[in-house]
């Protein structure tokens, strides 16, 4: 590309600039010829008319015309071809027979003139005489000597000679210029192109995954606008690749997890359906094995649901409607009341505002997940605290226990489906290791804010902050 620019922007340059040379020289020599052409024909009126006088004045003398003219003829000569060192020749002819060859010369060819002269007009020619080029005016002598032709040779040799001279100077000199320019206009072009080989780089290289390669940003103009521009696609680039590698580890997270979840509760549901099938068990066995797979079994449907809740969630968009934050409390309330008096957990309510604007259905799931998790958190004899309050204008509902905490590594990833705090993954409190994450979504579809804190041994503080309201 860089070449091709090269080539065509020179050779147009090259085009155009020798032409303008050769048109102003040209024209020059045009001019210059011109100026002498109208010189010539003004001398050789002079000098015509003067003939034709002198002509006159020496036959009321008595002399005769032939010996008049050849008289003046010699005296004209001497005064302009002579002292002008040969660049005027003047002829005389009648009849087209040149007349006095003796004082003219013999070594000196002159041509016939090709055409018919009227008295009173002139015809004007370049000849070549000797090599040298000459301006010829031809034209008679004024009545009554028409019969005669006096012809004006002047010698413009040295204006074509210094014409030549001038053009070969002015395209040796549009020559050198012609190299400087060609150096320059390659540096020009190095310049212009330098970017456009740098993103051509860059994309090659983004091509092949290396999406941190970026172009050196110089100056404010096109260019350098150009280069940021490409600079700004790159970053968007990589940050979506990264986006997308990171959903795709999560994918395969998720399904590399849900694989986990359900190998253990599928594999118990088979071996004690095989232990029941193949022995022979008292009722009290069979009871046992039934009671595990149904366990097992809405362990698997719990995760069945939690799933199918996520996908409605992404799918649909909610209809928000103004519930009343008293009877969406005692909901709550009512759910898990026998589970935290089983376990001698302390719940507590507190709301300040009247009204909130949510889906009352995923917004009852949202709190009974907290709270559930709150309530495993503790143990026995623990407290939970929910408080709906305003904080800066804003309104926020919070969930405290008094439980056994995290780290800041476990609240990384605590939303996460399927992530449990406790190493061993346990079971024993029929947890799918969704309900944050259902959480998570539900907050995104309401417009709010779901974070965590947390310190080891002090308790775990959830809250969502409905930055819409």
């Amino acid at each position: 590309m860089k070449s091709r620019t090269f080539l065509l922007t020179l050779i147009l340059f090259l085009l155009f600039f020798y032409s303008g040379i050769l048109l102003a020289s040209v024209m020059t020599l045009k001019s210059n010829l011109d100026s002498s052409k109208d010189r010539s024909l003004r001398e050789h009126y002079f000098i015509a008319s003067s003939y034709a006088e002198d002509i006159n004045a020496l036959e009321k003398r008595g002399t005769s015309v032939e010996d008049g003219i050849e008289s003046l003829y010699r005296s004209y000569f001497n005064l302009y071809s002579k002292h002008s060192k040969q660049k005027v020749i003047l002829t005389v002819s009648k009849d087209d027979q040149l007349l006095y060859k003796d004082v003219i010369g013999k070594s000196i060819s002159f041509p016939k003139t090709p055409i018919t002269l009227k008295a009173g007009k002139r015809f004007v020619s370049m000849k070549k005489l000797n090599d040298k080029e000459y301006i010829s005016i031809v034209g008679t002598l004024p009545a009554p000597y028409d019969t005669y032709t006096l012809t004006y040779y002047y010698d413009v040799s040295d204006i074509i000679s210094s014409w030549n001279k001038m053009t070969v100077m002015l395209f040796l000199i549009g020559t050198l210029f012609c190299g400087l320019l060609a150096v320059c206009l390659l540096l020009v072009l190095n310049r212009v192109f330098k970017p456009l080989q740098q993103i051509s780089a860059a994309s090659k290289s983004i091509a092949q995954g290396q999406y941190e390669n970026r172009i050196e940003v110089k100056g404010h103009d096109e260019l350098a606008e150009m280069a940021r521009s490409f600079n700004h696609m790159g970053e968007e680039i990589r940050c979506q690749m990264q986006q997308l590698a990171t959903a795709a580890e999560q994918k395969q997270q998720f399904v590399d997890n849900l694989a986990h979840e359900l190998r253990t509760p599928l594999t118990s549901i088979y071996g004690y359906a095989e232990y029941i099938q193949r022995v022979v068990r008292t009722e009290e066995d069979k009871l046992f094995a039934t009671n595990y797979i149904m366990s097992e079994s809405r362990r698997l449907q719990n995760i069945a649901y939690r799933l199918l809740d996520m996908a409605t969630l992404r799918g649909n968009k909610l209809e928000l409607s103004e519930v009343c934050m008293g009877e969406l409390v005692d909901e709550v309330k009512q759910s898990l009341s026998m589970k935290a008096a089983d376990q001698n957990i302390q719940i507590t309510y507190e709301y300040h505002f009247d009204t909130l604007v949510c889906d009352p259905e995923l917004m009852h799931i949202l709190l009974v997940n907290l709270l559930d998790n709150a309530i495993k958190a503790c143990g026995r004899d623990g407290v939970i605290k929910l408080v709906a309050d305003l904080e800066n204008e804003q309104k926020v509902i919070s969930v405290h226990d008094n439980g056994k905490g995290m780290t800041e590594d476990h609240l990384l990833h605590i939303t996460e489906a399927f992530y449990r705090v406790d190493p061993s993954r346990s079971r024993s409190k029929g947890g799918a290791g969704l309900g944050l994450t259902l959480c998570q979504q539900i907050a995104v579809c309401h417009g709010a804010e779901l974070s965590f804190s947390s310190k080891p041994g002090k308790g775990t503080t959830a809250k969502l902050i409905f930055t819409n309201e």
